[in-house]
């Protein structure tokens, strides 16, 4: 099943805990790696399934990369352009997991996956860059805590609707969209429900920001909305501010497209 962006988006920020018994496992014994089929260009997928199996599909190199090292997509450099436009299936599984792979293993066999299929080379640099702390404004917060089991993570082209939300998801999901690392300095350690909406600037949580190909720019209608850095201090009562600070860069150093399985 492929996914929207939009959906992807839902996804990482609402969070999903995979559990599964960690081994000494590195690598996938079995990797299947080949173009996707131009027909299926439209959709995405990455999921984890019982029995140590990944199956991806639609995604290029650098969204694999975002998901195996944990960085957002302003926080890969380097690589030709290919990385970023053309897209992959991948199928591995790996002996030994009755269960899914444990995330942080998953990740290093990812990472090891496509030093192995894409010979994808890579240094991490710290570079000191803009950065916002999300912080609780000054006449205190506005989230209403949650009560119940309903969750819900829907964005939407100016709108952010959550429910049973936690301040870590948002702050992930503002770093997606203001293509800027965000980091929760509220100290709210619940789970919250509330909406946001704003007025996008062109670009804002496009296509790119999830490590797809770059899309032509889209005609949204004109939204009579405050900024999002306003909307956050309005409706939510916390604010965005702006400070430097050390931001991790995965330096691609070489790759090449991988060969016929």
């Amino acid at each position: 099943m492929f996914v929207t962006a939009q959906l992807y988006v839902l996804l990482v920020a609402a969070g999903s805990a995979v559990l599964g018994q960690s081994t000494g496992v590195s690598r996938f014994d079995v990797v299947s790696v080949k173009p996707t089929d131009p027909e299926a260009q439209n959709g995405f997928m990455f999921i984890s399934l019982p029995g140590g199996t990944v199956r991806i599909a639609g995604e290029p190199l650098r969204m694999m990369m975002m998901d195996a090292f944990g960085v957002k997509a302003f926080q890969i450099s380097g690589g030709p352009d290919w990385v970023r436009t053309e897209r992959w299936d991948v199928t591995a599984k790996a002996e030994g997991f009755p269960g899914h792979i444990p995330r942080d293993q998953e990740n290093a066999m990812l990472q090891a996956m496509m030093a192995d299929r894409f010979q994808l080379r890579v240094h991490t640099e710290s570079k000191q860059m803009l950065v916002y702390a999300l912080e609780v404004d000054k006449r205190g917060s506005k989230l209403t805590p949650h009560i119940g089991d309903e969750r819900q993570f829907r964005p939407g082209y100016g709108s952010l609707i959550v429910k049973k939300g936690r301040i870590s998801s948002l702050a992930d999901w503002l770093s997606r969209s203001l293509w800027r690392v965000v980091i929760d300095k509220t100290g709210l350690t619940g789970e919250y429900d509330y909406t946001l909406e704003w007025a996008p600037e062109p670009g804002d949580g496009g296509p790119e920001s999830l490590g797809l190909p770059p899309a032509p720019p889209e005609a949204h209608p004109v939204v009579n909305a405050p900024s999002v850095f306003t909307a956050v201090r309005q409706q939510l009562g916390l604010r965005l501010v702006a400070q430097k600070g050390p931001v991790r860069i995965v330096v691609i150093d070489s790759v090449a497209k991988p060969s016929e399985n």
